[in-house]
């Protein structure tokens, strides 16, 4: 990834309510949510919604599909492996053990959630 898309990347994300819209569409992936139902959530009027959702949109952090008569926005989940490869592309220096917690705390946040007993 070259530094001018990171930097597009990190200016889409450096705004609270486009953040937020991009933390929630990551928990509802891979089937995404309507525009309407994101602006519901997230208490934003639609048409400042669909403001953020198009600067996301173009750092490429978030795709639409229309479906029906609504607009279902999803994250762009490669994008996040792209710039979080970039952040640690030369971590550690060599050293592999320096970088294992970072690891760890991703490898924590992807685990399965634990089955409900009856």
């Amino acid at each position: 990834m070259k530094s001018t898309v990171a930097i597009e990347v990190f200016a889409a994300l450096s705004q609270s309510t486009r953040l937020d819209t991009f933390r929630l569409l990551m928990k509802h992936e891979p089937e995404g949510l309507a525009a309407g139902e994101i602006a519901r959530r997230l208490d934003v009027p639609q048409n400042t919604m669909s403001s953020h959702l198009a600067v996301l949109a173009r750092a490429g952090l978030i795709e639409a599909e229309r479906r029906s008569r609504s607009i279902i926005y999803r994250a762009v989940v490669h994008r996040v492996e792209e710039i979080t490869s970039f952040l640690v592309q030369d971590c550690c220096g060599g050293r592999p053990e320096l970088c294992q917690p970072l690891v760890a705390a991703f490898s924590s946040c992807c685990a399965p959630a634990p089955e409900a007993t009856a």
